[in-house]
Order: structure tokens, then C-alpha cells, then sequence
């Protein structure tokens, strides 16, 4: 199993923002698509960053409400560690509990691709040993 899997299941749309993009403006795109995490692009397209809630609220706690007017470049993670559509399921789960990240681009040939999840992934994990148990229970 691996993450073409999980894209052929939830689709490839990916939210951006650019790097100009207020914070506050962030914000409102993380409420309303109910996300927890927004990939910012370069203006060639090419992946500049991501921004999570733990950004926002990091930025909030050591600069205060004023932060909210600049842009989300101040605040994004520049060194994103990204995945292709051949990575296995278990291999990504491992990265992001070592890093402790909860979303991952999906990158190839440096098009963003879509993006995924540890909820995606855990979702996946848990069909598959049910599909596992199903086969086993019939084995017999």
C-alpha cells in the first residue's frame, strides 16, 4: 500500500496560499475547509512552504494579535519533507511520527501532487489489517 493509494481515494485538490498571504487570511482558509495545515507556493507554482495551526498559534504566543497582518512567509516551515505517490504507507507514518508533522505534500517531479495526512494514513493502515483479518477469518 502506498500514497497513490490514498490520492486515488481522496483526490489530489491541495489548498495554497503564497507567500504574500496574511496570516489572518490563513486562518480564515484553515477554518473554513476545516484543514489543519496549508502548503504555500512560490509564484512558479513550486512548493515555498507549509503553515499548520501550531504555526499560527507558536506565532500568535511570541508576537502577539499584530502578527496577523504579515505575511504567512514569517511563520512557515521552508524545509518541507514531502513524499511521492510510490512511497509506502508505512514508510510515511514512521517520518511523521519521528518528525512530529502531521502533513505531508506529495511531490513529483517538484509538481505538488496533492497532500496527505496522518489521519489519511492511519485510515489506510486500518483497512488494510481489516481486509487482512477478513481473508484470514475466511482462510478457515
Amino acid at each position: 500500500m502506498n500514497v497513490n493509494t490514498i490520492l486515488n481515494v481522496k483526490g489530489s485538490d491541495v489548498i495554497t496560499v503564497s507567500r504574500s498571504t496574511p496570516i489572518l487570511e490563513v486562518t480564515q482558509t484553515l477554518s473554513k475547509y476545516g484543514i489543519g495545515s496549508i502548503v504555500v507556493l512560490n509564484d512558479d507554482g513550486s512548493v515555498a512552504g507549509i503553515v499548520s495551526e501550531r504555526d499560527v498559534v507558536r506565532a500568535l504566543a511570541h508576537m502577539g494579535g499584530d502578527v496577523v497582518n504579515e505575511p504567512v512567509a514569517g511563520i512557515m516551515t521552508e524545509s518541507v519533507i514531502s513524499c511521492d505517490r510510490q512511497d509506502s504507507i508505512d514508510k510515511i507514518m514512521g517520518i511523521m511520527t519521528t518528525k512530529r508533522f502531521r502533513h505531508m505534500p506529495v511531490i513529483v517531479d517538484g509538481k505538488l501532487e496533492g497532500i496527505i495526512s496522518i489521519g489519511d494514513v492511519v485510515q489506510q493502515r486500518i483497512a488494510a489489517v481489516e481486509l487482512e483479518a477478513s481473508a484470514m477469518g475466511s482462510a478457515f
